[in-house]
């Protein structure tokens, strides 16, 4: 797996798969101010990018991936939520 848990932080690492993402969803929405550590996270797929969208963790570090860094981080900054582009 991919994605390790802590307490209140989930790391994820490598190549992020859609059989992580229910699962991420799950432990995202059990727990009170969970963060996310994108720093190692080189792929993310769609759906674990969504579970992130939908619950909207703060992101303690963020991905060292020039293209998540450039083109995913942006979306799940803080003054981003809720803004849809058009």
């Amino acid at each position: 797996m991919s994605i390790k848990y802590r307490k209140t932080r989930a790391v994820l690492a490598d190549v992020c798969t859609v059989e992580e993402a229910e699962g991420l969803l799950e432990w995202l929405t059990a727990t009170p101010k969970a963060k996310v550590d994108l720093a190692a996270a080189s792929h993310l797929h769609m759906a674990v990018l969504q579970a992130l969208l939908a619950t909207r963790p703060r992101v303690v570090a963020p991905p060292k991936d020039e293209f998540l860094a450039r083109w995913v981080m942006p979306i799940l900054e803080p003054e981003n939520q809720g803004e849809v582009s058009t």
